[in-house]
């Protein structure tokens, strides 16, 4: 019996991998990755190359320049758009410079003047409306260049002056001592909804759909009656839940692979990891967030509960996927079927995604030990801080008992109907073979 589980096991998974449109979605799967962790290059390639330096030439009748070189350098470093414009004191003419902007198309020219009125006016030149973001910048800019142009012209006592032009002394203070940096919390949460809760996702629904084709496949073309005769259906929905979590693994693995292999042609093409590529944040910079904050602390000790918690997920969609879809008989009634299966995949994965904005909440801290929902949500609260290390095992321990019970209570279910090729009274003989444990 063990031989032919095997042989079972085999045959599934080979019927699942070679095909043309496994081969097919993996090679767009590693394209789209490899586009995605590179797109800056990409661009690039194609003539938009963000990366050339841009020019803001000044052209200074008030001698101002040098505070607002200093203005705008110290706030341009805090934004990554502006990364690569340059300021750049000039003594040409207006006219010349204005000719610069119709060859460059990226310059930007600003030109001070002195004001009887308004102490001094600024005339900004592009060859196309500027971005908000550039514009803003170069506005404050300017803002705060002429309110301290203006202060030092109204003869104010000098120390005075330097009081009311130096920048506030700000103190952040924590109460709660145990509280973790904000910032690296914001990038985590992002980083857990991208990296974690979406692939699970396109998982359990590949998962869920590809176990409904197999068995109403072999319904279909009476395959079943020939196998169910030579292994038993305890055996048989074994292999179809082995195989098919053998097949998200893989193809889990496939795409920890894929997104490996776009980091290192984005390391062999840029010389580094660095751009934007998690919420305005660089690899290196990420990493170094998460190890002050301490949050990488708590992904390394999660690691085994996780991954745990990861592949009883995959069994009891798998298990209860199989259920269903032995009780039809054609795959348009196992998707009517699956909507419910959807619907509550759906809300774990919204509930995921709201553990991050709703701390605190008792509601979906005790949805993270509902099973089929706890995959989604658990890691997320401990990750978050929401939990503890023993609450995230006892996610797992209810997870185990429910693939358990589902299993023992759902071969009843199984035995009915992989071998009904009749809606009639299905959900008849669902209910009695589940009260009567000897119904075949």
């Amino acid at each position: 019996m063990k031989k032919k589980t095997k042989f079972l096991i085999k045959q599934s998974l080979a019927k699942k991998t070679n095909t043309k449109w496994f081969k097919v979605v993996n090679i767009l799967l590693l394209v789209l990755l490899v586009a995605i962790v590179n797109i800056d290059s990409i661009i690039n390639m194609f003539g938009g190359d963000f990366k050339n330096e841009k020019n803001i030439y000044v052209l200074d009748e008030v001698g101002v320049y040098n505070s607002f070189e200093n203005y705008f350098n110290t706030i341009k470093d805090t934004v990554s758009d502006m990364a690569n414009y340059t300021v750049e004191n000039s003594s040409e003419e207006i006219n010349a410079l204005t000719k610069k902007i119709e060859e460059g198309h990226d310059d930007i020219v600003i030109y001070l003047t002195k004001s009887d009125t308004n102490y001094m006016d600024a005339k900004v030149y592009s060859y196309e409306p500027l971005d908000l973001v550039v514009r803003e910048l170069i506005n404050s800019s300017l803002n705060t260049v002429k309110s301290e142009y203006a202060l030092v012209n109204s003869n104010i006592d000098p120390e005075v002056l330097a009081s009311i032009s130096s920048p506030i002394n700000i103190e952040n203070i924590i109460v709660n001592s145990e509280s973790e940096d904000s910032e690296a919390k914001d990038i985590m949460s992002a980083g857990i909804i991208m990296i974690f809760l979406v692939p699970f996702f396109i998982l359990i629904v590949l998962l869920t759909q590809m176990i409904g084709a197999e068995i109403n496949d072999e319904k279909s073309t009476r395959g079943m009656e020939i196998i169910i005769s030579n292994v038993s259906p305890e055996a048989h929905l074994f292999s179809k839940i082995v195989s098919s979590t053998l097949f998200a693994l893989i193809q889990l693995g496939l795409m920890l692979v894929y997104g490996g292999l776009a980091l290192l042609i984005r390391y062999l093409i840029n010389g580094s990891l660095t751009g934007s590529m998690i919420a305005g944040a660089n690899l290196n910079e990420l990493v170094d967030m998460l190890k002050n904050s301490g949050m990488l602390s708590l992904i390394i000790k999660s690691l085994f509960p996780v991954i745990v918690l990861f592949i009883l997920s995959f069994l009891i969609y798998a298990l209860l996927a199989s259920i269903l879809a032995s009780m039809t008989t054609s795959i348009e009634d196992y998707q009517q079927l699956q909507t419910p299966l959807m619907l509550i995949l759906m809300a774990g994965y919204y509930l995921g995604i709201m553990a991050s904005v709703f701390k605190g909440s008792l509601f979906i801290k005790i949805v993270s030990f509902i099973p089929f929902l706890s995959a989604l949500v658990a890691p997320t609260l401990f990750w978050l801080g929401e939990t503890t290390i023993f609450e995230l095992w006892g996610s797992v321990f209810i997870l185990l008992i429910s693939c358990f019970l589902l299993f023992r209570y759902g071969i009843r279910v199984y035995k009915v109907g992989i071998l009904n090729y009749s809606s009639k009274d299905l959900w008849k003989k669902v209910f009695k073979s589940l009260k009567n444990k000897e119904e075949v």
